[in-house]
C-alpha cells in the first residue's frame, strides 16, 4: 500500500496531534457517521422488542465496521506517522506501536 504523503508531517511536534487530509478526515466521519447510524438502529430494535438473535446480529455488523474502521486507521499510522519518526531516528515509537498491537489483541 502506498500512502501520499502530504506537505505537512502526519505527527505535529507536540506529538499528540494527527493532521489528516480533509478527504481521509471525510472518509473517518462517514464510516462513524454509518456506525452511529447502526447503533440508533440497534437502540430502535430494542425499543420495539425485536428478537435477539436479529438484535445479535446488528451488534456483530457494528463490531466488524468498528474493526474494519480501526484497522484502516491503524494501517495509516504506521505508514505515516510511525515511519516519519523512524526515519527521524525517534525508536520510543516502536513502545507505542507494541502498546497498540496489545490493545487489539
Amino acid at each position: 500500500m502506498v500512502i501520499k504523503m502530504k506537505e505537512k508531517t502526519c505527527c505535529s511536534e507536540e506529538r499528540k496531534k494527527t493532521y489528516r487530509e480533509e478527504d481521509e478526515k471525510k472518509k473517518i466521519c462517514n464510516r462513524l457517521n454509518r456506525i452511529e447510524g447502526q447503533v440508533k438502529g440497534i437502540k430502535k430494535m430494542v425499543e420495539e422488542d425485536r428478537y435477539c438473535n436479529d438484535i445479535l446480529m446488528q451488534l456483530s455488523a457494528i463490531q466488524n465496521s468498528i474493526q474494519s474502521l480501526s484497522n484502516h486507521i491503524l494501517e495509516r499510522h504506521l505508514y505515516t506517522c510511525v515511519s516519519d519518526h523512524l526515519a527521524q531516528g525517534d525508536l520510543t515509537v516502536l513502545d507505542e506501536v507494541t502498546s497498540l498491537f496489545k490493545r487489539f489483541h
